[in-house]
């Protein structure tokens, strides 16, 4: 298993272009999944296989005070968020809502753009 480095971008961004496994925002490139918060984006360790994995993904509730929507682009297909994982959001005041990582990329952008409090956990995508 390659490791995932610790990748940080100290900014929020949209999100310019997305697959071949990664994403382009800010005039750079990333290979992997993107976990996109008002404190920046980071790179996380989820795949397809495992669309909800790594601890990173609780970096979202440390900011959660930055966040009121989550959206989670779980690949090209929609994925239902694990129970626990749902209610830990729910409990911190943050609204879940699981789409395509495509999807949630417009979605992202078009939220980000109106200055709305949303993050977005991004899998990358072929």
């Amino acid at each position: 298993m390659s490791e995932i480095r610790d990748a940080h971008y100290p900014r929020s961004a949209p999100i310019d272009a997305y697959g071949n496994g990664g994403f382009r925002f800010a005039d750079m490139s990333h290979r992997g999944s993107l976990l996109c918060l008002p404190s920046g984006i980071y790179g996380w360790a989820a795949t397809l296989e495992q669309p909800f994995a790594g601890e990173r993904l609780l970096k979202a509730l440390e900011d959660a005070e930055g966040i009121r929507f989550m959206l989670f682009g779980t690949g090209p297909d929609i994925r239902r968020l694990p129970p626990a994982l749902a209610e830990h959001f729910r409990r911190a005041g943050i609204s879940v809502d699981p789409m395509s990582t495509g999807a949630a990329v417009r979605t992202y952008n078009i939220m980000l753009g109106e200055g709305r409090p949303v993050g977005a956990a991004l899998v990358a995508v072929d």
